[in-house]
């Protein structure tokens, strides 16, 4: 089995975000919709100075056919960070296997699936491993 080597700039992100997304519990805690979670996720993030790309259409490739807008992710960050937003009763194994599914197209290591409706945010946040991934080193 590969051992995925996470680089130090997108662990900072991915400890930015949980930070961010505490920010955010704490104000508001569970209750809201996914849209209002994910729009306070990207101005504290913006605030922290990171570049972000919200509801992102991506393309994928099918039997030599490009299609446009075959997935949309919820928050990319600086082109190399993958954020997935939820705001369920409790997630379901369908969440994690999307948001690798994203983290493989996207050819990223490391994506956060955060779940804002829990009690306890640290309940709700899930660090999600592309085992595929390759570094570039």
């Amino acid at each position: 089995m590969s051992r995925v080597v996470v680089p130090s700039e997108i662990e900072e992100l991915a400890t930015q975000a949980v930070d961010a997304a505490l920010v955010v519990h704490r104000e508001f805690g569970p209750g809201l919709l996914e849209s209002a979670y994910r729009d306070c996720m990207v101005l504290e993030l913006i605030l922290r100075g990171m570049a972000v790309e919200r509801e992102l259409n991506l393309p994928i490739t099918f039997r030599g056919h490009t299609l446009p807008n075959a997935y949309r992710v919820d928050l990319l960050i600086n082109k190399t960070f993958l954020i997935e937003l939820k705001a369920v009763e409790s997630l379901h194994p369908i969440h994690r296997v999307q948001l690798n599914t994203y983290l493989k197209l996207l050819r990223l290591p490391l994506g956060l699936l955060i779940n804002f409706n829990v009690p306890l945010i640290k309940d709700g946040t899930h660090r999600i491993l592309n085992l595929d991934f390759q570094s570039q080193t």
